[in-house]
């Protein structure tokens, strides 16, 4: 390293330290998904980021999805995937292979590769301890109500509680949990539900500092430029602009509950950047785009 290196990583810790002191203590909720959960260089640096927030005082919970793996195991098997609105329909077929990759595959090698960095995580499905209550999603097929049909999609889920028990004991250790976005039924069924709905939901019942989404765009963009420092009512009035619209509205959604629950602030960020959690988190200027109430 010569002298101008020296001098950048200097000044990068010295911007960091406020930052770090700030929010020692703090739970972060972290939605791990997209490119950054399946490029090897994005997966060790988001494993190492994480293990440097809990080693600075911080403390993370991390939420993971798996939709690319999901269909690819499902295209191996010779089973096709069908989408309505975006959502996967979810037969018990479907929903044993959601289990098996969401619950082992992906989120064991998550804590595989926390646990080559350092640091001590252990990973849950949501029916772990009863961690995530869900009841079945169903949604109307128009806004006609009129003319229109309950769509089901299966063993597809939204959550109806939190048990944060579990959680808490973690939290108290220097243990990182990693969580798969399944939850179970009142009468023991079994859902697949979305992480980032599971990562706010979180988020709302721990009392997060920060949720953080990691997605694959920069963040909430208006043509070319990248919105930040936005409000609730800020982002309402894009959303009846049609600034917002198409994949980017769910997590917006997502954020917003989750502030009108108590978390401080929401972040939306680019996960196909290196250490895209530290540059959001411990820099002035952030990468994406950060909500607050």
């Amino acid at each position: 390293m010569n002298a101008s290196d020296a001098i950048n990583t200097t000044r990068v810790l010295s911007e960091a330290l406020p930052y770090i002191q700030r929010f020692s203590g703090k739970t972060i909720v972290i939605k791990y998904g997209g490119n950054a959960m399946t490029e090897p260089d994005l997966k060790n640096s988001f494993a190492r980021d994480i293990v440097l927030l809990k080693q600075v005082g911080l403390q993370p919970i991390v939420v993971h999805g798996g939709g690319p793996q999901i269909g690819e195991l499902l295209k191996a098997l010779g089973k096709e995937s069908k989408f309505i609105k975006g959502m996967r329909v979810t037969d018990q077929e479907t929903m044993d292979v959601v289990e098996m990759v969401l619950g082992g595959k992906v989120n064991k090698e998550i804590v595989h590769l926390i646990t080559q960095q350092g640091g001590h995580a252990v990973g849950l499905s949501g029916k772990d301890g009863g961690l995530i209550h869900a009841r079945q999603l169903k949604f109307e097929s128009s806004e006609d109500t009129t003319a229109s049909e309950i769509i089901d999609l299966g063993h597809v889920g939204e959550v109806s509680g939190i048990n944060p028990a579990i959680l808490n004991t973690f939290l108290a250790s220097d243990i990182i949990p990693v969580i798969a976005p399944i939850g179970v039924g009142a009468n023991g069924e079994t859902y697949n539900i979305n992480a980032d709905s599971v990562a706010a939901s979180i988020a709302a019942v721990v009392k997060s500092e920060k949720l953080i989404l990691l997605t694959n765009t920069p963040g909430v963009m208006d043509g070319d430029t990248l919105l930040s420092g936005l409000s609730p009512n800020d982002v309402q009035s894009l959303i009846d602009r049609h600034v917002i619209h198409g994949g980017m509205l769910p997590k917006i959604r997502c954020a917003i509950d989750a502030l009108q629950s108590g978390v401080h602030t929401a972040h939306i960020i680019d996960g196909r950047i290196q250490h895209a959690v530290l540059l959001e988190l411990f820099t002035d200027q952030g990468i994406g785009t950060l909500i607050e109430r």
